[in-house]
């Protein structure tokens, strides 16, 4: 397998991880009581962006891991999965 295909497949789980992790203890303005003038009650009082975005990464490379293990290991082969349309043989 090559680095770019690695690559390309971390960036997409690492994505799909991000918005998982985002609703991870939120709480809102609204329900803390402490509504800023001029903002929505729903936004976030604090984000806490930097874990999320680390716990996301680690999330992600654990998942890879497996993904391109499963893939070299031959648990699983591209003529495994099924297509949803037919080639002409």
């Amino acid at each position: 397998m090559s680095v770019g295909a690695v690559v390309a497949i971390y960036f997409i789980v690492w994505w799909t991880s991000l918005f998982a992790v985002l609703p991870w203890g939120v709480r809102s303005q609204a329900e803390s009581a402490d509504v800023t003038p001029g903002t929505d009650p729903g936004a976030p009082v604090r984000p806490l962006m930097l874990y999320k975005v680390i716990a996301t990464s680690l999330i992600a490379l654990v998942v890879t891991a497996g993904i391109v293990y499963i893939m070299t290991s031959g648990i699983i082969a591209l003529e495994d999965i099924p297509l949803p349309f037919k080639t002409a043989e």
